[in-house]
């Protein structure tokens, strides 16, 4: 299997291969992946080989990839990256079968690249489309399950952080993709309200970027200026790994994130999600199933940018524009919350 990148798209990745080994029991299976990647896969799919590619230093890594490769022989290559890179590495994998995208959606030549195709679909979510490669395996791949067993160091985090039956908030506030992400304000209040209403615990949680650091300051010096909430967040942004952070999201009650690798994250581990969207289709990159908690306001930001309804714009067409984030009230976002908790 090809998929490098990112979080998010290889835990769907990570579906459809749990759907091929639980129909091939005896197969063996390796999966070509972006190195950051890595770190949360192989710590939770540990029957699986990984070989991975740091995709920043492409030139040197096709060469080093080469030589891994070069003896190796494969009986089916599943070519689920639609970019000129992983085709690039889908040409050093020795398979008599290699198959993509149907050709309408194929996007950057990949069916160039490939010799055998899924069958077409259109509006699908990222995760469907990725068990259209089990189905074109003769494969019922069922609903997703991912059927992973977390790093005990990991669970240890995690009970350290809810070392109790106390309801916990999780907030992982930034995307990749700066015009995804709420303000701070706005997620301050969200966690003035988890705190005083439902009387929950709330953690920040995300990575190391500047942005990160930045967002979980300022809410956490918003939210402070109530002493109650003060009292009740913990800001763990930057602090842990990947596969805890993952452990984490196993022991909350809920997250709150806009689209980003932790609503994916949280889905394989079956936490529900308050997905905020308004940049992308909730339909088509939401948490698998936690469609029905997110804030939805994709034909808004259609209708402010575009002026016309989102349904008229391409499936995969992001609307990452500054301020259409805003769309999101946040009672709109405690509502849910609110309903979630009852």
């Amino acid at each position: 299997m090809l998929r490098l990148s990112a979080i998010g798209d290889t835990c769907h990745a990570a579906a459809a291969l749990r759907a091929l080994q639980k129909a091939w029991p005896t197969t063996r299976f390796t999966w070509i992946i972006g190195k950051l990647e890595a770190r949360l896969m192989s710590a939770i799919l540990t029957d699986i080989e990984f070989i991975t590619f740091e995709k920043r230093t492409m030139t040197r890594e096709l060469l080093r990839l080469r030589d891994v490769l070069k003896a190796r022989r494969f009986d089916l290559l599943l070519d689920l990256q639609l970019s000129i890179r992983a085709s690039l590495v889908s040409m050093l994998v020795s398979s008599p079968a290699k198959l993509g995208f149907d050709r309408a959606r194929a996007r950057e030549l990949q069916w160039l690249f490939t010799n055998a195709q899924v069958a077409p679909a259109a509006s699908q979510h990222v995760l469907d489309s990725f068990l259209g490669f089990v189905q074109a395996c003769g494969i019922d791949p069922g609903a997703p399950a991912w059927d992973i067993t977390l790093p005990s160091g990991a669970l240890d985090y995690a009970a350290r952080l809810i070392p109790d039956e106390r309801a916990t908030l999780v907030i992982s506030p930034c995307s990749s993709h700066p015009a995804r992400n709420w303000s701070a304000w706005r997620y301050a209040a969200v966690a003035e309200h988890a705190v005083r209403v439902h009387g929950m615990r709330v953690i920040l949680a995300g990575g190391r970027s500047e942005e990160e650091l930045r967002m979980g300051a300022m809410i956490e010096t918003t939210a402070g200026a109530d002493r109650k909430t003060k009292s009740s967040i913990v800001n763990q942004i930057g602090k842990d790994t990947l596969p805890e952070m993952l452990g984490l999201l196993s022991k909350a009650t809920v997250l709150i994130s806009p689209d980003s690798g932790p609503v994916h994250m949280a889905t394989m581990v079956g936490l529900p999600v308050i997905g905020l969207y308004a940049a992308t289709r909730t339909a088509r990159a939401g948490p698998y199933y936690s469609r029905q908690w997110c804030v939805d306001k994709y034909d808004d930001a259609a209708r402010k940018v575009f002026g016309t309804a989102g349904k008229d714009l391409p499936w995969t067409m992001k609307i990452e524009r500054p301020g259409v984030m805003e769309l999101i009230g946040v009672k709109e976002v405690t509502d849910k919350l609110d309903a979630l908790i009852a």
